[in-house]
Order: structure tokens, then C-alpha cells, then sequence
């Protein structure tokens, strides 16, 4: 068990070694902080706590670095997370006012929040599939094109261009087009996939050719919405913020693995923090531990997505939470007056 003033040493020496990147020394610790005890002290509490296993020696120097187990101590004790700035703030509101799209507001939202950290950025798009379909429009754009539109109560917009085999009548187009928003609308897309083999009853001939063409349109867009998708952004951060490649080379390849990373994210117990934190070798995949992971959930479409930053253990989890936090309340903020 570590005493009170150890602790204050302990959160010294991460806030120092996260600042300059070279491991922290008792006479580094004395002259920069007012323990108000001398130096043989400081040594002695560092002593506790690399008995505790919360610092180690990286080599033969005197210096200190923390462990997975110190940084833990430290997020786990945080008495209070740094407020972003009114330009930080601001930020965040401004370009969230100019997105409307649901998709490209999660993507500038990773990017400001890499922006934000200094780290890469992860956002998990929200799945479409417990949206409900708002509208279908089918759209002549030629003899044999037609651009089908799926309109959620979300707002969210799908799009995709079919290639059809004969000429389009446009009563056809108009009657098919109604039949498939007599049988959709109203509906979530889950509901929608089950429903989607019932639109070509009605029709024969003709019209049964070109029903049948736009259902296999429309069963594409429902299936590219069944996988979570990532959007990340900031890897560029990591070559401006650390000088040691061996650093942020395991960071580079945790970015590799996206499955692997999106399943991390979305399993990160939100339970009891707003902002969850997975520290180094918490994590259960070995190309994670040297990273460190911080998510927040944001409610968008009526169910909850992860967005959060990825980087080296060694990082400002103080300002990271903050900003982790502060974005994902914008988004589901957001997402939520959208809705209403």
C-alpha cells in the first residue's frame, strides 16, 4: 500500500514523463514540484512505488517511467477532468452546425477530435438497420437508370444507381415505386430485410422484371448497413508528437486491425464511466499492448455507437477524457434534435 504523498509523486512523474518523454528522476521531481520533503524522500517514495509495480526503469538511469498498472491508478483516481476551452468548445459547436449528413457529421467529428488530442481518432458509423424507412423514392435518371433513394426517420440518406435491362415506363416506375412504400414505410430496416421478398408479388411481366431488379438494389443497401463500420482519422498526429518510431509503430499496426479494434471498442464497459479507459496490456489482443483506448458512446438512430481516441500508453489521459467526452455529448446532442 502506497502512501497519499506517493501517489502525488506518482502523478508528478506520469504528468512529467508524458510532457518531455524522457523517464522522470527524484532530483527532476524536486526541482519542478513543491513536495516540500528533500530529495532522499522523493527516492524513497519512488522506491514504493516500483515495489508497488506502478513505475519501473527503463534502463540503468535513475529515472522512472509509469506501467500499465501505474497509468490505471492514475485514470482510476482522477478527481476531476479539465474542461476544454471556449475556443475548443466553439469549435466543436461550429461544424457540427454545418453538417446535416449523419455520416459526415461522425466523420468531422473523429477528425476534431484528433484534432483535439493530438492522437488518432475512432468513430464507430452507426448502423442503420434500427432506423425505420421514411421514404423510397425511385428515380428515372434514363431509358434503363434509375436512382433508388432510402430515406430513414433519422434522416439518413441511401443511394444507389440501377442499371436496368429494358426501357423504364413511367407508370410502371410510379406504381412499383408505391407498392414498395405501402409495404415499407413505417418499418425498421431489419423489418424491411425480412418484408423485401413480398414487394414483387403483385406485379407480372414487366413489371415483375423491374421489381424484381430494384429489390436486389435495395437488398444491397440494407446488407451494406449490417457490418459497424470505423472512421479513423490523425494517424499523421502520431510522426508530429512522437520522435521514437518504435512508439507509435505498435499504434500503427493496432490501426491495422480494424475488426480487432472496433470489437475492443464497442466491448469497453461503459457501465460506470462516461469515458471508459483500456490501458497497455488490459487489452486482450498482444498488438494492443502498448495502446491505450478511450471511448464514450454517442445515441444516434435510436441505438448507440462508440467513438473514442487510440495512442500510446504514454498520453494526457486528463485532456483526452475531456475531449473523448465533450464530443460525444455534441454528437448525441445532435443526433437527437436531428431525430426530433
Amino acid at each position: 500500500m502506497v502512501s497519499e504523498r506517493s501517489l502525488d509523486v506518482l502523478r508528478a512523474i506520469i504528468g512529467d514523463y508524458v510532457e518531455t518523454k524522457e523517464p522522470v528522476g527524484s532530483k527532476r521531481l524536486v526541482e519542478r514540484h513543491k513536495f516540500g520533503v528533500s530529495a532522499a524522500t522523493i527516492r524513497n517514495d519512488m522506491a514504493q512505488l516500483e515495489e508497488a509495480e506502478l513505475i519501473t526503469a527503463p534502463h540503468t538511469s535513475s529515472g522512472r517511467i509509469p506501467t500499465d498498472k501505474g497509468y490505471r491508478v492514475f485514470v482510476d483516481r482522477l478527481s476531476g477532468i479539465r474542461p476544454l476551452t471556449t475556443a475548443q468548445r466553439r469549435a466543436i459547436e461550429d461544424f457540427m452546425e454545418r453538417s446535416s449528413d449523419p455520416e459526415e457529421l461522425v466523420v468531422q467529428s473523429v477528425r476534431t477530435l484528433a484534432q483535439l488530442t493530438n492522437s488518432v481518432a475512432i468513430g464507430q458509423l452507426p448502423s442503420l438497420l434500427t432506423s425505420s424507412i421514411h421514404r423510397l423514392e425511385l428515380v428515372s435518371l434514363s431509358d434503363r437508370r434509375i436512382l433508388t433513394v432510402l430515406i430513414t426517420d433519422s434522416g439518413r440518406v441511401e443511394q444507389r444507381i440501377v442499371e436496368i435491362e429494358s426501357e423504364i415506363d413511367e407508370d410502371t416506375l410510379v406504381k412499383v415505386r408505391q407498392h414498395f412504400n405501402e409495404t415499407l414505410v413505417g418499418h425498421s430496416l431489419q423489418e424491411a430485410a425480412k418484408r423485401i421478398d413480398d414487394l414483387t408479388d403483385p406485379f407480372t411481366g414487366e413489371e415483375e422484371v423491374l421489381a424484381s431488379q430494384l429489390v436486389n438494389a435495395l437488398i444491397d443497401q440494407l446488407n451494406s448497413n449490417r457490418e459497424d463500420r470505423l472512421i479513423i482519422a490523425g494517424a499523421a498526429n502520431l510522426a508530429r508528437t512522437e520522435r521514437d518510431f518504435s512508439s507509435i509503430l505498435p499504434v500503427l499496426e493496432a490501426m491495422e486491425e480494424q475488426v480487432v479494434l472496433l470489437r475492443l471498442v464497442a466491448e469497453l464497459d461503459l457501465q460506470d464511466h462516461e469515458v471508459a479507459v483500456s490501458i497497455g496490456h488490459e487489452n486482450e489482443e498482444a498488438s494492443f499492448e502498448e495502446t491505450s483506448i478511450l471511448a464514450s458512446g454517442y445515441m444516434a438512430d435510436r441505438g448507440e455507437a462508440r467513438l473514442g481516441i487510440l495512442g500510446p500508453t504514454r498520453m494526457d489521459y486528463r485532456r483526452n477524457i475531456a475531449a473523448v467526452r465533450a464530443v460525444a455529448r455534441y454528437l448525441s446532442r445532435v443526433f437527437n434534435d436531428t431525430a426530433a
